[in-house]
């Protein structure tokens, strides 16, 4: 009796974790494209807003605000925004006529100031207005800001420039291509010494140093990857600066050195494992019919293990595709388009750890979209290696 409720109790237990785990595993994906895709649906306000710095009290549009910390929103379609606020010697006087139908940022608002102010354009949608005082840090301001409209997908993808802070320009084309370069050419440098590793540790290594060697290659798997990062800084950037003679190690050549460093621990693994649960037999019909432990080896377990070892190999590209920490140290991070491997990169997933501490409004909206593209591109590389399996297995 003890045994069955124990059994019903753990059943129970597990199927409600596996609910609570799928469910917030779909929450967080939500969550995650929601905000994604909303730069690429809806404006950032509804009509324009103001933001008062320094000034307690002001009217705008008869309406009286005082000590207000938050948006003033303007009506959507209002063609004028008249702001009184009184100052030392008077009041101050700000009329701003908005024409409605203009597109450009720069053109759709004209103002009428009274009094010795400073206007200023930090940033495309943003317009700020000044009224100078003894020092900067007294400056009355008052922040017009437009709403941006959606932003297209097309732009966004196939964009060449990244300017989020005064242009609001988005374009992600030069990560995605970074991105792809340092992550299959980590594959192409990786993959070859890690499949070698993993045949000579199964086949041709005795049993004692292979074992050791194996916890040697799990121990490297449970490095950090900053812990790589500051390898690559300290050695591989210092190298290919001496070797190339180029201004700065910080290149594509130099990631993608670090990251067949970082992958090469994971496909080992994988595909080692898979090479020693080929059964024995296997290898004796091989060797009776004359075949070398070598043509064995590569001939007869290696496409045997093949399953295993493209599951290594999906595991790297995703590790590869997904890294942040080590590539922001020796990529150099710039969105530049290139395939130079003695060039500065930058990829999607440090554009996203350098710039989410500080974006705001539509920047952090894009950031989240980047975070989508990466998600699809790793979806659409696994699911192609996995469709290349399927088609191998049928052959």
């Amino acid at each position: 009796m003890n045994r069955k409720f124990t059994d019903v109790f753990f059943k129970h237990l597990f199927s409600i974790v596996a609910l609570f785990s799928v469910l917030a595993l779909g929450a967080i994906l939500l969550f995650v494209f929601a905000q994604g895709t909303m730069p690429f649906i809806v404006s950032t306000a509804s009509g324009i807003r103001l933001v008062a710095q320094r000034i307690d009290t002001l009217t705008v549009n008869g309406v009286l605000y005082q000590d207000h910390s938050t948006f003033i929103d303007i009506p959507k379609n209002a063609e004028l925004i008249s702001i009184r606020f009184p100052a030392a010697d008077g009041e101050e006087t700000l009329d701003i006529w908005v024409d409605n139908n203009e597109k450009d940022p720069q053109k759709k608002l004209k103002l009428a100031p009274s009094g010795e102010i400073k206007i200023t354009y930090p940033e495309s949608y943003v317009h700020t207005v000044s009224w100078p005082a003894a020092i900067s840090a007294l400056e009355k301001r008052i922040h017009i800001i437009l709403p941006e409209p959606p932003y297209g997908l097309g732009k966004f993808l196939a964009g060449l420039e990244w300017r989020p802070s005064r242009d609001k320009v988005f374009g992600i084309f030069p990560m995605i291509a970074g991105t792809l370069i340092a992550s299959f050419g980590a594959i192409l440098l990786g993959v070859p010494i890690a499949l070698l590793c993993a045949l000579f540790m199964a086949e041709f290594l005795a049993p004692k140093p292979a074992s050791i060697m194996r916890a040697g290659v799990e121990l490297l798997a449970g490095i950090p990857s900053v812990v790589y990062g500051f390898f690559g800084l300290m050695v591989i950037v210092p190298l290919v600066k001496s070797i190339f003679k180029v201004p700065s190690g910080n290149t594509l050549l130099s990631a993608i050195i670090v990251l067949a460093l970082m992958i090469l621990p994971t496909v080992i693994t994988i595909a080692e494992t898979s090479l020693r649960a080929v059964p024995l037999a296997v290898r004796e019909a091989s060797l009776s019919l004359g075949a070398s432990k070598m043509q064995t080896s590569w001939r007869v377990v290696l496409p045997h293990a093949s399953s295993g070892v493209i599951a290594g190999v999906i595991l790297g590209i995703s590790r590869a595709v997904g890294e942040t920490m080590a590539v922001i140290l020796v990529a150099g991070n710039s969105p530049q388009l290139t395939v130079n491997p003695l060039a500065s990169v930058r990829t999607l997933t440090s554009t996203i750890a350098m710039e989410m501490g500080y974006a705001s409004g539509r920047h952090s909206e894009m950031l989240f979209s980047i975070g989508v593209t990466l998600f699809t591109i790793i979806l659409i590389l696994n699911s192609m290696i996995l469709w290349f399996r399927r088609r191998m297995e049928v052959e």
